[in-house]
């Protein structure tokens, strides 16, 4: 007999047992993304190569190590599975001129693909939920975007998620800092490991992101970007703090916080958590003014965050003991009448209540046991004296009662008044 065939490592099966959690935080940020006025787009999951590394840039980890990439037998075109949202985003809205009317705001879901090592919170195949609002320059759309981000939390009923804050400046910020980063470490050369080493003059700011405990020490005491911001930059930073203040949103500046991807600028920011081990960011994001310009469209401001889904409902899980499957309303048991029973079943559907129609035959006390164990709350006998009738005995399953023939307005009627 042949080996079981598994799923891929790090990608995962969503179990129907699971499943409910994902519905109560879909629905959730349907009506949340609502309240904003953002609008749904919907992205490929495969895309050229050369989008990802022009946006998110050659000298990163997702470029280097984590992208899956193949070659397209048919074309010899170079594929990538999406490993982020922002960089297709920008790309459709380009490719169909989305900004010709004005600024806009977009959001988008789904899976998100990067060869990392399986660990909790960090998987191959992962979801996200993003939002991305083009057009806009000034500080109160970042602003927005964190206060939307704040109320998602709410709504969600997390309590144990804290914000980060930082600015990256422009490009001549960011020239300046890069040759002060490059002295700093160059001075420190015997302590970097050789991942730092190979970027010390391609790309330093990424040193500041490693997660090697050694260079802890000498990346706390590196030169700081938020001392060397333009003026232009600065001022943007201090109303977006003053917008939070006002909105009672409290953030911790974070010198260190850079963000893996290159296209950001000025505002970036991440909500962390301590409660998902090395995991803790659970949404993160920032200004991205550059990037439509570098992927091929006239220059626009930009600005949007991401947010992990699969961190989000381990920290949903823990707090949240109120959300629960949806219960089936009805269980049609039915003996000698197939075609009547689906015929109440379908009138039942059509009057609102989730139903569970019996099939595969069986006696009436197996089928009241099935009933009882699948949840629901009624059961809802047919045998051929009601066929005859045109009528239903309903029984509840969760309280002591009788059971009661009526006919089918009459269930309708007496459901209702009881699944309120």
């Amino acid at each position: 007999m042949s080996d079981k065939i598994q799923a891929i490592r790090g990608m995962n099966d969503i179990l129907p047992e699971e499943s409910h959690w994902w519905d109560f935080f879909e629905e959730t940020v349907s009506e949340w993304l609502d309240a904003y006025g953002y609008q749904t787009i919907r992205l490929p999951i495969v895309e050229q190569t050369a989008l990802f590394r022009r946006s998110i840039g050659e000298v990163t980890d997702i470029v280097e190590k984590e992208m899956y990439t193949f070659v397209d037998q048919l074309n010899g075109e170079s594929l990538t599975l999406r490993p982020e949202g922002t960089a297709s985003c920008v790309r459709a809205v380009l490719q169909h001129n989305l900004l010709y009317p004005g600024p806009l705001r977009l959001a988008y879901s789904g899976p998100m693909f990067r060869h990392e090592r399986p660990q909790k919170g960090r998987y191959r195949q992962f979801h996200q939920v993003g939002v991305e609002a083009l057009g806009f320059e000034g500080p109160d759309i970042d602003a927005e975007q964190i206060a939307m981000a704040a109320r998602l939390w709410k709504k969600l009923g997390l309590s144990d998620v804290r914000l980060e804050i930082n600015s990256l400046g422009d490009a001549a910020s960011r020239a300046v800092h890069r040759g002060k980063l490059i002295r700093h470490f160059e001075q420190h050369l015997s302590l970097l490991d050789e991942d730092a080493k190979r970027r010390l003059h391609s790309n330093p700011l990424r040193i500041l992101d490693t997660k090697n405990p050694a260079m802890r020490e000498i990346v706390d005491h590196a030169p700081r970007l938020i001392d060397d911001l333009d003026d232009d930059s600065a001022a943007h930073f201090e109303r977006l703090k003053t917008s939070l203040e006002s909105l009672g949103i409290h953030y911790a500046i974070n010198p260190g916080l850079v963000r893996g991807l290159d296209y950001y600028n000025r505002t970036v920011f991440e909500w962390v958590t301590d409660r998902l081990g090395a995991q803790g960011t659970v949404c993160a994001g920032g200004r991205y003014d550059g990037l439509v310009s570098q992927i091929g469209g006239k220059p626009a401001p930009a600005c949007g965050f991401a947010m992990g889904v699969e961190r989000i409902l381990a920290l949903i899980q823990e707090e949240r003991a109120d959300v629960s499957p949806k219960k089936t309303d009805i269980y049609v048991a039915h003996q000698g009448v197939p075609a009547f029973a689906a015929i109440v079943a379908e009138f039942l559907r059509d009057n609102g209540f989730s139903v569970i129609l019996h099939c595969g035959g069986g006696s009436f006390k197996s089928q009241m046991k099935k009933a009882d164990a699948s949840g629901a709350r009624f059961a809802g006998i047919i045998g051929e004296d009601e066929a005859r009738a045109r009528e239903i005995t309903l029984k509840p399953l969760r309280e002591e009662q009788g059971q009661f023939g009526m006919s089918l307005g009459d269930a309708v009627a007496w459901l209702r008044s009881r699944t309120i």
